[in-house]
């Protein structure tokens, strides 16, 4: 292993459904607060595109956990942490994978509260996930610890000064009860909506950070500033109009539903308040975790199959992906370092039309390039319509240099 490699007072995962990376303020969002997010990326390694396969929550996780594209019923990175004396132990308020899990690893379902807005944040489905992580997170023999939440995309229970704080002296109070909007956004939507809603979630994410900061605290008092390693991780994005949906309902593939935020604090602090832009999925993660944890690096002839982020903490070395394919509900993504292909499934036979956007510069896609570049157009297109009947094919077919580096 090279130095700095075993993580030197645990590891803690914190991952988060519906969360998309490009309203955060680390990954540009000027708008909103998220302190304690900003400070670990201060601390670690912000991941630029990092890229979902799918749009299935508990795919992404089994993948950051460390299963391969075999499938399979384990969980190897839990496994790792077993086999090395670590106790791993999961909390999560999700029931879904709370099954999942069960006679795999020690798990703690936090079951979410109906209701209205909380009187406190300590009351929030938030408040009260992250206050049993953070009971975990002390007891001297634990290790390693998994908080995973999933109530950005069933309740905004956020008490009334997070509901408000983003709003300006004009605008109409925000729509009142904790729950999540759903929403086709069309020319007919009044603007003013979109804002308040997109105010209303910030509030929650103010929210997620402070009960984040908590946990943290507790993290580091249990062990008196010995520091761990912290994967940061969003599992997949919440759709906010900028594609025509508002909620947590099927979307094509857009980079707010499939491109998620990731911060990796390494514990001997290497590559700390650093940016890495190449293309990652979520078990290029698995593999570096799992090197952390003491295991040999693993070599995998599926494209798939996660590459470690060791040689870029060690010496800013890595061996780029020119693809991810992301298969989801309601089409299919194929991001390339220059571009990334969006080809929706529509309710007919006809195929709806693939979108095109320039990548990084068009951070939004807000602009279809298609019929500017006809060429990757139609290649991309034709590589994510193999993808439904031949994934693996998909994955190893060799790509045009214009596809990949738009060059």
């Amino acid at each position: 292993m090279s130095e700095g490699s075993a993580a030197a007072g645990g590891m803690l995962l914190v991952t988060i459904d519906r969360l998309p990376a490009w309203i955060m303020p680390a990954y540009g969002s000027t708008w909103l607060a998220m302190p304690v997010v900003d400070a670990l990326a201060g601390r670690g390694l912000t991941l630029d595109r990092l890229m979902a396969e799918s749009d299935g929550a508990i795919a992404t996780v089994a993948t950051l956990l460390g299963r391969g594209p075999e499938g399979g019923d384990d969980w190897p990175l839990l496994a790792a942490a077993e086999a090395a004396g670590w106790r791993p132990v999961v909390v999560t308020d999700d029931q879904a994978l709370a099954a999942a899990l069960t006679g795999t690893t020690a798990t703690r379902l936090v079951a979410p509260a109906a209701g209205d807005a909380a009187a406190d944040e300590a009351a929030t489905d938030l408040g009260r996930l992250f206050a049993a992580a953070a009971d975990l997170a002390s007891e001297p023999a634990r290790r390693f610890l998994w908080c995973h939440a999933t109530s950005l995309g069933t309740t905004w229970d956020a008490p009334t000064a997070y509901r408000e704080a983003y709003l300006d002296p004009d605008d109409p109070p925000p729509p009142p009860g904790a729950g999540v909007p759903e929403m086709t956004v069309d020319e007919r939507t009044d603007p003013d909506l979109i804002v308040g809603l997109r105010q209303l979630f910030a509030g929650q994410l103010t929210l997620l950070d402070d009960r984040l900061g908590r946990l943290l605290e507790a993290v580091a008092d249990r062990d008196a500033g010995l520091p761990w390693t912290i994967l940061f991780a969003g599992v997949r994005g919440m759709p906010l109009g900028l594609h025509g949906r508002i909620g947590p309902t099927p979307l094509a593939p857009f980079g707010e539903l499939v491109h998620l935020p990731a911060i990796l604090v390494d514990h001997a602090g290497r590559m700390a308040a650093q940016r890495y832009g190449g293309l990652l999925v979520p078990a290029d993660l698995a593999a570096t975790l799992r090197e952390q944890l003491g295991g040999r690096p693993r070599e995998h002839p599926d494209p798939r199959a996660g590459r470690s982020l060791t040689g870029l903490l060690d010496a800013w070395q890595h061996s780029d992906r020119d693809r991810v394919i992301c298969v989801a509900e309601r089409g299919t993504a194929i991001a390339t370092p220059a571009w990334q292909l969006v080809l929706p499934r529509g309710d007919t036979e006809d195929e709806p039309a693939p979108l095109l956007y320039a990548k990084p510069d068009d951070y939004f896609e807000a602009c279809d390039v298609a019929d500017r570049s006809p060429e990757v157009a139609a290649e991309l297109a034709e590589l994510a319509r193999l993808a439904g009947t031949d994934l693996a094919a998909a994955w190893a077919a060799p790509l045009a240099e214009t596809a990949v580096t738009g060059g």
